[in-house]
């Protein structure tokens, strides 16, 4: 199956499952910042497939990349797209009623190669588009976070969103969790003084469908791995734990939070039921996707080089975003499925 058969499959489950959030999202405008990222394109595309009158402000840096990829939509007549860079003022073309912001860095490499780069781009993007909202009296407005921000946490304990956190502010790697964890705090305050209705919704790693064939994370080595019939070779024991989530699950959890959750509240994002160890999900991938046709290998080196966190075990709990009515869907071996179909197509 190609990218846009899965996608749209997952447009019809979703739609099916949900009805009443895209039947809240119809004569309304919604920006998307990130819009060519993984999470972003899966977000645009469901929304426009789901819906008849919606329209999607489509925010990201590359124009030519963002027309490209979007071409061959049919409903991309309530596409509009603002080309510009994050950090910096911009227009919108159409009012706009609702804000996803899930534009973020996500290289390991870039976190400990341009670690300025990234606070200063996190912050000021974040603080640009709350600025929007508030001139703009947006309806809802969603901040993509990320479970980094809970830091390293040692044992298999659930982490609920009142855990503290173990980040050590002054290794680089943590310019990362740390810009994160600010631009939260940056949503409750705009939240609390200005009435922003602002919320956060804190992702687990996500995969699925859209996956660049050299995306340098995890999940995406494995599933070329399965593809090429390359052994699996692990820097590390591969002891890191944590849970994971298909990007149509982030798509139904983001827009669960937008349109019911509470201002200035966070939300954890994960499928529960996929918690596992690095060397476990290897495991998972060389058997049961690839059939035993390659292995798992662990040649143990110098890691700082690669930009992984340290080793963790994040084992978040999603009762919060339960109550309002989401659920994900996909297990670990379904995403590999789906991902592989995708970057093999």
């Amino acid at each position: 199956m190609t990218y846009n058969d899965l996608i749209l499959e997952d447009a019809n489950s979703l739609k099916i499952n949900y009805p009443e959030l895209f039947d809240q999202l119809e004569h309304k405008c919604i920006l998307v910042t990130g819009a060519t990222g993984l999470i972003g394109k899966t977000l645009v595309t469901i929304i426009l497939n789901n819906t008849k009158t919606a329209k999607v402000a489509a925010l990201a840096r590359n124009k030519e990349k963002a027309e490209l990829f979007f071409s061959g939509n049919p409903h991309k007549d309530r596409l509009s797209f603002i080309i510009s860079d994050i950090t910096q003022p911009f227009s919108s073309p159409v009012p706009v009623d609702y804000i996803i912001h899930a534009a973020s860095e996500t290289s390991s490499k870039a976190f400990i190669t341009t670690p300025v780069n990234v606070i200063s781009t996190t912050f000021k993007g974040t603080q640009n588009l709350l600025e929007f909202a508030n001139a703009n009296k947006v309806e809802s407005f969603v901040y993509l976070s990320t479970m980094e921000i809970y830091g390293a946490p040692k044992t298999d304990e659930k982490i609920n969103e009142s855990h503290g956190t173990n980040l050590i502010s002054t290794e680089v790697r943590t310019c990362y969790p740390e810009s994160k964890r600010l631009c939260e705090t940056l949503c409750a305050a705009y939240a609390s003084e200005y009435g922003v209705p602002a919320k956060i919704l804190r992702l687990t790693q996500t995969f699925g469908p859209g996956v660049a064939y050299n995306d340098g994370r995890v999940f995406a080595e494995f599933a070329r791995c399965a593809i090429e019939g390359k052994n699996i070779v692990l820097h590390t024991k591969g002891e890191t734990k944590r849970n994971y989530l298909y990007t149509a699950d982030a798509v139904s959890a983001t827009l669960t939070v937008l349109l019911k959750g509470e201002n200035g509240e966070a939300y954890n994002a994960a499928n529960e039921s996929t918690y596992c160890s690095i060397y476990e999900m290897a495991k998972l991938v060389a058997e049961q996707i690839a059939n035993n046709k390659i292995k798992v290998i662990i040649e143990e080196s110098d890691i700082s080089k690669f930009g992984y966190a340290p080793p963790l075990k994040m084992n978040l709990d999603t009762a919060k975003l339960k109550k309002l009515g989401w659920n994900p869907t996909h297990s670990l071996k379904e995403m590999f499925e789906k991902t592989i179909h995708s970057m093999a197509g």
